[in-house]
């Protein structure tokens, strides 16, 4: 039998590897915020009228009475001297349509494309409206604009961003846009994902044309026409993609174009989900299918997040009521998970610096992660059992197979 000491040094030796496992994946989100703040620094130089080519902004739209008008206003609003919006009402159920026949006949440049009836065969809801949105887009158009329609767009952000792509021969420039947190889910669950996006696809890479790594913020995605159309828009391998903005970047940039993510906060603003029921629903349909490797990844995720994000911070009361209680050797566990529990803190809150978040939500660190963890585990047993994912009243079954071109 293993005897006490020997139980002591095992214990010792545990205690040892999760501080050096909790140092490790702190260190690995530690240069993110500064990644953020150089995401496209010297993108400022802004390009007279006479040398922006003309833009073609298209917004797909379903049942989004709340937001398609301060969206549409906003890009009509646009300090751009040639573009036209194009917005596709996809089947909206709700005021969407009255809305947008409202600003149609107040702004001529907006033009209205509705698609009525049931998806084609093979087709998702988002790559359907923006194709059918891109063919009726004027043919002079140099560069397209898609935009999801929660987004809000600062008037210098289309003259911003056109001009970064010209001056950079960007075939698909992308914004990270700055994030709207209003309810107290959004600060705890939001800066998580940001997070967890960035550390499997980290913007240096992204943007540099000898890595493979790819990704595309759907809310701000300008593509160079002939890009476009090189891979095929989105009526080709991407007509069923759930992910259809990583998924235009990994094609753009496996067909030899050049991407560039640059940092959005101040061309664009969006508050993606209002609650904790809308973030599990809004991330479930892509966690899975959207993570690198994620047969492997997603797993390692989740015990990742259970032992280094959530158990330090049980371990700190159950150490200090043994050590209180006379235990001595419970001083050792005390002491490192309250180191732990520090170097967590401390690199949430630099990263939530970054998004405006206050800091007492720092410390909501394991609930946020817990409730990720279940959307992963969700995500990833609708994928593999076919189920699917539901998204703006549609299922899509077996998403897991349609998102190959990551592999």
């Amino acid at each position: 039998m293993m005897g006490k000491s020997e139980r002591k040094r095992k214990k010792d030796r545990a205690l040892l590897v999760q501080t050096l496992a909790v140092t490790g994946l702190v260190g690995s989100t530690w240069r993110l915020p500064g990644l953020i703040k150089t995401m496209g620094q010297n993108e400022d130089t802004l390009l007279p009228d006479t040398a922006l080519p003309p833009v073609s902004v298209i917004v797909p739209a379903r049942n989004e009475a709340a937001n398609i008008e301060r969206c549409a206003r906003s890009l009509l609003a646009q300090d751009y001297p040639d573009f036209e919006l194009i917005v596709v009402n996809d089947g909206s159920t709700d005021a969407t349509p009255a809305i947008l026949q409202r600003i149609a006949a107040e702004d001529d440049r907006l033009k209205v494309v509705t698609l009525d009836g049931e998806l084609p065969p093979g087709w998702a809801g988002k790559p359907h409206a923006m194709q059918m949105g891109y063919e009726t887009a004027r043919p002079d158009s140099r560069y397209i604009l898609f935009s999801d329609a929660d987004t809000f767009h600062f008037p210098v952000a289309l003259r911003t961003a056109v001009s970064a792509a010209v001056r950079g021969h960007s075939d698909l420039l992308s914004a990270m846009t700055s994030l709207e947190l209003k309810t107290f889910w959004e600060n705890v669950l939001m800066p998580l994902a940001i997070m967890g996006i960035l550390v499997q696809y980290p913007p240096d890479k992204v943007n540099r044309p000898d890595s493979k790594v790819a990704l595309a913020n759907g809310q701000f995605l300008l593509l160079k026409r002939e890009a476009f159309e090189a891979v095929g828009g989105y009526g080709g391998k991407l007509k069923g993609s759930l992910l259809d903005d990583r998924d235009m970047a990994l094609a753009i940039k496996a067909n030899g174009g050049k991407l560039r993510l640059i940092n959005g906060q101040k061309l664009a603003s969006v508050r993606m989900y209002t609650g904790l029921r809308d973030v599990w629903q809004g991330f479930r349909k892509n966690a899975f299918v959207g993570s690198r490797a994620p047969y492997l990844s997603v797993p390692l995720f989740v015990l990742a997040s259970v032992w280094l994000g959530v158990l330090p911070f049980l371990q700190v009361p159950y150490a200090l009521w043994r050590w209180l209680g006379g235990d001595k050797p419970a001083r050792r566990l005390l002491l490192h998970s309250l180191l732990q529990v520090g170097l967590i803190v401390t690199a949430r809150r630099r990263f939530d610096r970054r998004l405006d978040v206050p800091a007492l939500y720092a410390w909501a660190s394991p609930l946020s992660n817990l409730i990720f963890s279940g959307i992963l585990v969700d995500s990833m047993v609708r994928s593999l059992t076919g189920q699917g994912v539901s998204w703006k009243g549609r299922n899509y079954a077996g998403a897991a197979k349609t998102q190959q071109l990551i592999k």
